[in-house]
This record gives C-alpha cells, sequence and structure tokens, in this order.
C-alpha cells in the first residue's frame, strides 16, 4: 500500500483504530498541514479574545507572554502582569507584541528584580543590590538577572542566600554567575548517560539564548565547570550522610564517599558478626582513558583525594617513586602485540590509562579501587590498586579475575611483600585463586586453560569474569574529553562517572537477581538430567571409572593446580602427534637398530628424503608461491633480489632431493625433467602424488606408509595452528575495538588482523593439501571422521579442544568439529576422551547449582542490607549536635527519613518480589543435598573478581540486559565468535 493510499484511507475513516495504532506516522501523514497551520498559529497572538485584554488585569491591549507558553495557558498581558506572574519563575523568557511579530526580552528589562532572603514580592529594607551582569544558567539558556541580596542579618552570607532559593554560586565570595540546582542535575545526567561535555552542554543552552547569535551571550562555560565540580562533591558528601555529624566533611574516612555493592558481603551490614568475606573480585586496565599533561595539580588540586573510587593519591605516588623502572606484566595472550604496537605513543601524557577492581558478581566499582597509569600495566600499579580496594576487609578467600592472571599470579606475593604491612593481606596462599575471564582464555595458550578458567574453579557459579569489561564501557565514551583536563577536574569528572555507575547498577539489580535466579533454576535441571544421563550409560559399562573420574574433579577443585598437571578436563595426550614427532621417532627406532647391529641405512634415508620433499613442498607452496608473489605483483628491486635468493636455495634444495630420489624412485627419473620451470613450480613427485599402480611400481618398499604417518601429523599440526590463530584474531580484533583510536592505531591494528588472516589462510591450504595427499595414500576410511573435509564455515572461533582448552560459550557447550578434532589411537585414548567430556559435564552441572546458592544469597544480602541502611538513616536523622539551628536540624532529619523510607519500602518490595524464587531455589537445593548426601558439593559461599581495561565496551548499567554465566552478550561484537 502506497502512502498516498493509506492517506486517502485515512481521510475517508476507512481504517479501523486497532489499524491505525499500528502505523502511528502512516496516521500522522494526513495532517502534516493541519500541524504547520497550528504551529505558525503560535507565531500570532492567536484569537481576539485572549490578546484583545490583559488575563491579569484586564487593560485593553497587553503585548506580552511567556515564550514557549512555558506558563501554561495563551493569555496575554501587560508589563506589570507578566513581571508580577514571575515573581518566582526569573527565569523564564518573554515575548513582546510590537505591532508585526513577538520579540524576545528579558524579564531583568522589564523590571523584574529578585529579592534574596524574602518571600517572592517582598521589599528589604537593608537590600543590597548584585552585580550588573549578574548571570542564571537554567535549562532554557542563559540569563541576566536583576537581584538584591538581603542585608538584614549580616550572619547569612550571599552565597546562603542564592543556595537557599536553589542557585548554586560560582564563587564563595561575591559570586556574579549561578546554576539551577535543576540544570546542574540535567546535565549530570546527560553527562554519566550520554557523555555530553560540559562544553557542548553549554553551548547549547548558549543557543537557546541567541541562536542567530545578533546578541552576545556571556561566556561563562568555565564558572558552569567549576558550579558542576563542586555540587558533584558537595551531594556524595550529602548521600554520604557527612552533613549528619558533628565531624563533617574533615572526617571523611578513605573510601567512605563510595557506593557499596549491596549484593556482596558487607560485615556488620548484610552478615552475621564474626563472619569472614570470600570475595569475588575483577582487575582490569582501560588505555582509553588517557590525560595529557596539562595544567598542574598546584592550579588544579584534587579534592577528596582517597575518599571515593580512587585510591589514595598521596601514598600512591609516594609507593610510585620506587618502581620508575619497573616492566609492564608480561603475557601469553598473542594479543598483547596489540597493545604494544598502540602504546607507544605516550610523549606527553600525564597518564596512559587507568587501573580499576570490580566485584564481578556485580560490576560494582570497589572504594579505592581505581588508580591512574603511568607507564603501560605495571605491577606496582596493579598492586597498590588491588590492595587498596580489599584494605581493611577481613578476608576468608578471594578468587582474583584478572586477564593477565597467568603471569600476575607468579609474583603476586612477592610483589605483596614489598607494600606496607597494613596493606598486605592476612590470608594463606592456598585461599587465593587467580582466573582469566571467560572470554579473554580465548587468547591463552593452552596450559593456562585448565588452572585459570572460572568453569572448573568450584563456588564460583557462573561467573565469567567479563563484568569489569562493561564498566569500561560505560566510561570509554568520556574518554575524549577528558584528554585535555586537568588533574582535578578529571578526577572529580571520573569519581562521578564511576558513582553514577554504581548506582545505576544498584537499581538494575532489583531485576536482574530475579532474571538469573529464574534462568539458574532452568539450566541447572537441564544440565543435571544431561550429567545423569551420561553417568548412567558410563556406570553401566564402567562404574569403577565414575567414581574415579568424581573423585578426580573434587580432588582438582580443592587443590587447583597451578601448573596445570593433573588436570581431569585435559587429555594425557594432549594433541595429536606432530610431524617433529614423526622424525623423533623414526630417529629413535634408526639409534636402537643400530646398536642392535641392524642394517637400517636404506630406512632412515627414506623417512630423511620423505621429510625433505615434504619440507620443500611447504617452501614451494607456502612461502613462495601462495604468498609472497602473489601478495606483490610488483615488487621492489630488494625484493626481487630477496626472491632470488631464496629461489636459489630452494633449487639447490630440490638437485639433492633428486640425488636421492635416483635411489628410492628410479623409476621416475624420465618423467622430473624440470628444465626452465621456476622452483616453485617443480613438481616433486612424492608418493602422494602418484597412482597405486605407480606407487608400487615406483617407490621402495615403506616408502608410501612413511608419507601417510607424515601427512597425517601435518593435518594435526594445521588444526592446531588454525585453532591458535582463531584465539589470537578474536582476542586481537576485541582488542582493536576497545582500545584503539586513531587513524594510525586503527591501521596498525588492521595489520596485524591481516597478518593474523594470512597464518590462518595458510594453516587452511597446508590442511587441504595434506588430507588430498593421505586420501590418496590411504583411501577413504574411519580416520576421516576425525579429519573432516574442512569448509569454509568450519573456521571459526567459540570452540573447545579435547586437550583441555575452553571454549568461549562452554556454559552451553557449541563448537565447530575443528575444536573437536584429535587422534585417538586406541582404547586408552577413548577412555581418555570420555574422561574429559563427563568431568566437564560434571562441572557444569554444579557451577549452575552453586550460582544458585549465590544468587540466593545475594537476594538475602541485597535485603538485609536496606534493612541496615535503614535503621543507620534513622540514626543519622538526630545525630548531629554541633552547628545546629532549627530550620537546619528539619532538613537533616526530612532527608535521613526520605531516606529510611526508600530503603524500608524497596527491603519490603524486594522481599516480595523475590520470595517465590527463593523458595524454588532452596527446594531445588534440599533435593541436590538429599541426593548427593554430605557431598553435594553446594557452596556457602561468595567470590570476587579483578580486571583492567582499556576500552572496553559493554556496559549495561540499565539492567536491561542479563549478563549469561558465560559473558555470550560480548559475543556480537567478535566477527569470529559466530
Amino acid at each position: 500500500m502506497s502512502l498516498n493510499q493509506i492517506c486517502l484511507l485515512v481521510g475517508e475513516n476507512g481504517l479501523d483504530y486497532e489499524y491505525l495504532q499500528d502505523l502511528p506516522f502512516q496516521t500522522w501523514v494526513g495532517h502534516r498541514d493541519k500541524y504547520l497551520d497550528e504551529m505558525l498559529r503560535l507565531e500570532g497572538r492567536g484569537d481576539f479574545a485572549v490578546y484583545s485584554t490583559c488575563g491579569g488585569c484586564g487593560v485593553a491591549n497587553p503585548a506580552f507572554r511567556c515564550e514557549n507558553q512555558s506558563c501554561y495557558g495563551s493569555g496575554m498581558f501587560c508589563q506589570r502582569c507578566i513581571v508580577a506572574r514571575h515573581q518566582v519563575l526569573p527565569s523564564h523568557w518573554i515575548r513582546e507584541w510590537n505591532g508585526d511579530f513577538f520579540k524576545r526580552v528579558g524579564l531583568s528589562t522589564l523590571g523584574l528584580v529578585v529579592q534574596l532572603g524574602h518571600t517572592p514580592g517582598a521589599a528589604c529594607p537593608t537590600m543590597r543590590r548584585g552585580r550588573y551582569k549578574f548571570t542564571l544558567i537554567d535549562v532554557n539558556g542563559l540569563h541576566n538577572v536583576a537581584v538584591q541580596f538581603c542585608e538584614c542579618d549580616s550572619r547569612i552570607t550571599h552565597r546562603q542566600q542564592l543556595m537557599r532559593v536553589c542557585w548554586w554560586p560560582a564563587t564563595a565570595r561575591d559570586p556574579s554567575t549561578c546554576a539551577t540546582f535543576n540544570v546542574i542535575r540535567l546535565f549530570q545526567n546527560m553527562n554519566c548517560l550520554g557523555k555530553i561535555s560540559s562544553y557542548h552542554f553549554l553551548r547549547s543552552l548558549e543557543l537557546l539564548t541567541n541562536a542567530d547569535r545578533l546578541s552576545p551571550t556571556p561566556n561563562r562555560r568555565r564558572a558552569f565547570i567549576h558550579i558542576v565540580r563542586q555540587h558533584r562533591m558537595m551531594e556524595g558528601m550529602k548521600r554520604a550522610g557527612r552533613g549528619h555529624t558533628d565531624s563533617g566533611v574533615g572526617g571523611t574516612a578513605q573510601g567512605e564517599l563510595a557506593l557499596l555493592c549491596r549484593g556482596c558481603p558487607q560485615p556488620g551490614k548484610n552478615l552475621p558478626d564474626g563472619y569472614k568475606n570470600a570475595l569475588l573480585l575483577a582487575q582490569d586496565c582501560n588505555f582509553r582513558l588517557i590525560n595529557r599533561n596539562v595544567s598542574s595539580e598546584a592550579r588544579d588540586p584534587i579534592i577528596n583525594d582517597g575518599l571515593g573510587y580512587f585510591c589514595n593519591r598521596t601514598a600512591y605516588k609516594t609507593w610510585l617513586r620506587n618502581h620508575v623502572e619497573e616492566e609492564e606484566i608480561s603475557t601469553c595472550s598473542g594479543f598483547q602485540a596489540m597493545f604494544l604496537a598502540n602504546a607507544k605513543r605516550v610523549k606527553g601524557l600525564r597518564t596512559t590509562g587507568v587501573g580499576g577492581v570490580t566485584c564481578t558478581r556485580h560490576n560494582m566499582w570497589c572504594s579505592n579501587g581505581i588508580g591512574d597509569l603511568q607507564n603501560g600495566e605495571r605491577y606496582c600499579n596493579m598492586d597498590f590498586i588491588f590492595f587498596s580496594a580489599i584494605l581493611n576487609i577481613i578476608i576468608l578467600w578471594i578468587i582474583l579475575s584478572y586477564d593477565i592472571a597467568c603471569q600476575y599470579s607468579k609474583n603476586f606475593w612477592e610483589q605483596m611483600g614489598g607494600l606496607p604491612a597494613h596493606m598486605q593481606l592476612d590470608v594463606k596462599k592456598v585461599a587465593v585463586f587467580f582466573k582469566v575471564p571467560n572470554f579473554h582464555m580465548l587468547g591463552h595458550k593452552w596450559p593456562c586453560h585448565s588452572p585459570f578458567s572460572f568453569h572448573w574453579m568450584w563456588g564460583a557459579g557462573m561467573t565469567d569474569g567479563e563484568d569489569v569489561e562493561q564498566n569500561w564501557e560505560f566510561t570509554n565514551g568520556a574518554a575524549g574529553s577528558m584528554k585535555m583536563m586537568g588533574p582535578g577536574g578529571r578526577h572529580a569528572f571520573l569519581e562521578g562517572l564511576f558513582a553514577f555507575h554504581n548506582w545505576m547498577r544498584t537499581v538494575s539489580y532489583r531485576k536482574i537477581f530475579g532474571q538469573r535466579m529464574a534462568r539458574n533454576l532452568k539450566e541447572a535441571r537441564k544440565h543435571k538430567e544431561a550429567f545423569e544421563a551420561f553417568t548412567s550409560l558410563v556406570e553401566g559399562e564402567r562404574p569403577e571409572l565414575v567414581v574415579k573420574w568424581r573423585a578426580w574433579v573434587h580432588d582438582w577443585e580443592s587443590e587447583q593446580h597451578v601448573e596445570g598437571h593433573g588436570s581431569p578436563f585435559e587429555m594425557v595426550s594432549k594433541r595429536g602427534h606432530t610431524m617433529k614427532d614423526i622424525q623423533l621417532r623414526l630417529g629413535k627406532e634408526e639409534l636402537t637398530k643400530t646398536a642392535l647391529g641392524v642394517e637400517i641405512e636404506r630406512q632412515h634415508t627414506s623417512s630423511t628424503f620423505v621429510t625433505m620433499g615434504l619440507e620443500i613442498e611447504q617452501s614451494q607452496f607456502r612461502r613462495i608461491l601462495t604468498i609472497d608473489l602473489a601478495a606483490m605483483k610488483d615488487p621492489t628491486t630488494t625484493q626481487e633480489l630477496d626472491f632470488v635468493k631464496r629461489k636459489t636455495a630452494l633449487t639447490k634444495r630440490i638437485k639433492r632431493f633428486r640425488r636421492l630420489q635416483l635411489t628410492y624412485m628410479p623409476e621416475l627419473r624420465k618423467v622430473w625433467e624440470e628444465k626452465g620451470r621456476r622452483a616453485e613450480m617443480v613438481k616433486l613427485f612424492v608418493p602422494s602424488e602418484l597412482g597405486t599402480v605407480t606407487r608400487q611400481a615406483a617407490c621402495e618398499k615403506g616408502l608410501d606408509g612413511i608419507e601417510e604417518e607424515m601427512r597425517e601429523a601435518e593435518l594435526q599440526e594445521s588444526l592446531d595452528d588454525i585453532r591458535d590463530a582463531l584465539r589470537i584474531r578474536t582476542m586481537a580484533n576485541r582488542f582493536r575495538r576497545r582500545n584503539t583510536t586513531g587513524q594510525a592505531a586503527l591501521t596498525r591494528g588492521q595489520g596485524l588482523l591481516r597478518q593474523i588472516s594470512v597464518r590462518i589462510h595458510k594453516a587452511k591450504l597446508r590442511y587441504r593439501y595434506a588430507r588430498n595427499a593421505l586420501l590418496r595414500l590411504r583411501g577413504h576410511g574411519s580416520w576421516e571422521a576425525t579429519y573432516r573435509t574442512l569448509a569454509e564455515e568450519d573456521i571459526r572461533g567459540g570452540g573447545v579442544a579435547v586437550a583441555g582448552v575452553v571454549a568461549a560459550g562452554e556454559g552451553s557447550h557449541t563448537m565447530s568439529w575443528i575444536w573437536r578434532s584429535t587422534k585417538l589411537g586406541g582404547e586408552e585414548e577413548l577412555v581418555d576422551a570420555l574422561r574429559v567430556e563427563w568431568c566437564k559435564v560434571y562441572a557444569r552441572m554444579h557451577r549452575w547449582h552453586e550460582d544458585i546458592v549465590l544468587v540466593e544469597e545475594e537476594m538475602r544480602r541485597t535485603i538485609e542490607f536496606g534493612v541496615w541502611k535503614a535503621a543507620d538513616w534513622e540514626a543519622r536523622a538526630s545525630a548531629r549536635s554541633r552547628n545546629v539551628t532549627a530550620p537546619l536540624a528539619e532538613g537533616l532529619r526530612a532527608y535521613a527519613m526520605e531516606h529510611v523510607d526508600r530503603e524500608r519500602v524497596t527491603s519490603t518490595l524486594l522481599g516480595k518480589q523475590w520470595v517465590g524464587l527463593r523458595e524454588k531455589g532452596r527446594l531445588y537445593l534440599a533435593g541436590i543435598r538429599e541426593e548427593a548426601g554430605p557431598d553435594g558439593r553446594v557452596p556457602e559461599v561468595l567470590v570476587v573478581d579483578i580486571d583492567v581495561d582499556p576500552n572496553d565496551e559493554e556496559g549495561d548499567v540499565d539492567g536491561e540486559e542479563v549478563v549469561d554465566g558465560d559473558g555470550e552478550e560480548d559475543a556480537e561484537d567478535e566477527g569470529d565468535e559466530d
């Protein structure tokens, strides 16, 4: 149906109401002329009855009205009435009819004077006029306002009089610029959610004031920045209850201004007395939050140092002075090359990024858990930040999530020993566990996967450790505006962002906990049924294996072997036989037979001959023909000289190969004439290139068998190369998107991705060539189930190898066949593979069960925290005894009781909303314990997570999207995680 047809039907009332509701825009299109007419009508005075007499006193021909009908009603007023109506609305714009059109005028021009210190309209006998150009910033623009201060009580300063009408002064002495509380709150919400800078916000207000720029507006940007910064600091003090104590702002303790996580264990608040914390923390760095070396702390000081989310800067700088030359933390992750390529340009920067600590279960920034980085990601920075975050917390055990935990854990205890005594952990080494976030695990080498995986960590539930990445994404939108801030302004701005983020997470978890519990109950049942079905099959044949495997998993979970040896989730033979393995075996056989006096010269030469042929083939195919010559259509002189040298060396190797071939394949001499052929095009005629009849006649006995072994090893090597490159590409791609900005950095990132893609392409072609060769040698058979035809859609990430590699989405366990492929040589290896899969199914089931425990406990803690908070605010209502006047006492009590009411209503509401889900969780776990007996393996504790992120990218602070246990909410960003 065309747009004209829809308009016609609408005009003729040919569509029913329900149908029109689904076509709002199409319905509106037919009324465009009427909408336009109404807009133009508003440019005039309207009906004669409206503008003929003043809406206030009835005088004829009034000329004034409020702009855009800010005051409801279309009436017009005389000058005296319009001023009287706006005694309490001094920031409205007024329109004056000049006989032809309306022209904007200010209320101060019409004679409005705002008298402070008295009720609206009252006169002050001792008034004092304010500055001539007194500016008021409000949501509709910048206004010149005539202000008179009251001098009746000399104890009440001008700034106090301004604040009592909800105007925040830019300076403490003789202010001439103010901003309304409304515009400050509006900016803070837009700044935190939309990352709107103060510059652009003021520009928009200037445009509202003077869009055509015919009348200059006062420049109040610096004053507005000061106002916002002051308001943020004082709002934090107010929310922390500092105004309700006699010690006031000066008595604020370290980290006291940070908003606490209600779901995490808080002794004395949501835990019984004497209970020790079990923490799940995440640490990460963000290298996008850089800051240039502009201004100084002398001109732009840091206020409230260490009172909120940043660690104490004075102590931090003192600690760093002794570690100026320390190098960055190394990593086994392949994507680290991306960072090294982008971390070179640090000249002129005060900070190269930010490190932070969060609770990994709830995405909440920890108090004193943020710190600036000066030269990349170093132990000295991350150690101080982490131990500051857990200072003065009594801890039972910790799970620390870090994307480079495999390296960080090696020096953790040694580094801690260098910190001040009051910052060191008072726990045993066996009570601290280091884990790598699930998605980051793909970029690590396989020995890291079992010991550092959340999937095999008892007590972690479905924690994925990736939440800190979402937190960084929430701040990254403001990275551009923070580059040129002074140290104090940037510190205050980030404190505001972190506080806003924590508050939004606090609100969102009222919904997320319920969603998580519902999901956990569903998934736990599904995985329990899958485990029971799997176990019944194994017990039917080999019941002793299940007992052995279960004990192995329990031992692993309790010990968490750091080196990865003895993991039940790994194959004993972690990779298939490589070509080097085959060559080593043949060499050992030669050595053994020589010791026994057996003549094996010709057999040894046969293996050498085949090995040489395959190596030449790889040089031809991979290094010259496929890659270099195809990539460089117009090589430089230096490149062409390099090609000539390589071709010459390859030609010499082919001649040596031909001399051996005369001995072992003499019948083929007449077909290998290669005069005039380029080295990369010479055909070698290894056994796989011959037909079956020709091969039997021309090759020495056993020669084709040796190539079979070599080809199979080559297949396994190719698959390993593809898997390694896919992991690296996935992490590099994600790192580039989250941590690089600017054309130069993005270009370097694309160059690295191209190199990885070339590596994948090489391994793919090698696999296909080797498989075709093995098919010609061996024919069709059962081996094809392991080494399948490699299609383009099979080359994708997100898989798990039976060698112990943890996959993305391990919780749901979906993969391409390339991640399953391995060589099973006999009954022992088949049982080994079965054991790995059973142990993983067993662990998955327990992780879901544990998450039910964790979420139920988090629900209880959240409700209990609200009860404690209500009691705390009730006690604060009358706690202050010094410098309290009657009006202030009433304000203190009103603010406290408002919080009491909010906390009690919230706790009651959550208790009602969650009671059914909590009961279902408890009943389900009771059934599990009854079935499992004393070894039900259901934990009663909670965990913590640490992470450092340069750019991260998923910041769901709204709570509208539930993060699953596998971190798969990140998958849409990664082209390799299909």
